[in-house]
């Protein structure tokens, strides 16, 4: 019996890491929740957050994921995020402007839909943002 789980990370233009991983916490929409191997089968839906995968030997890695589910078998993780990037990867500089320009485009919406989309752009940059 091994005590590694099988972890893939999916978006959708492509596979971003498949490995053999010791943990992973993901930001489940009912909270966050550890996952190893053996762990009870169940479907979760992801909140923007951050995935923590914990290697063989400890080390950790950061993911930002932002919409898609989880999936958890007794042998593996598979999580199919909307988006997805690591947090050592994020240019803070740009994201700030990215935010700036997502506030501007709040405040000059010429309609409640067009208002709602722009505001939901910028939460999920302030939650990039807040894992950075």
């Amino acid at each position: 019996m091994t005590n590694n789980l099988q972890f893939d990370l999916v978006s959708p233009e492509r596979q971003l890491l498949s490995e053999t991983v010791e943990m992973v916490v993901v930001p489940g929409m009912e909270g966050d929740f550890g996952v190893l191997v053996d762990h009870a089968p169940f479907i979760s839906t992801l909140r923007p957050g951050v995935l923590v995968v914990t290697r063989e030997g400890g080390a950790e890695e950061r993911i930002f994921v932002r919409g898609g589910f989880a999936d958890v078998t007794p042998s593996g993780l598979t999580v199919l995020a909307e988006d997805a990037v690591a947090v050592s990867d994020i240019d803070r500089a740009d994201l700030d402007q990215r935010i700036k320009d997502a506030s501007e485009d709040v405040a000059d919406a010429s309609s409640d839909d067009a208002r709602m989309k722009a505001q939901a752009h910028l939460d999920a940059l302030k939650e990039l943002q807040a894992a950075a």
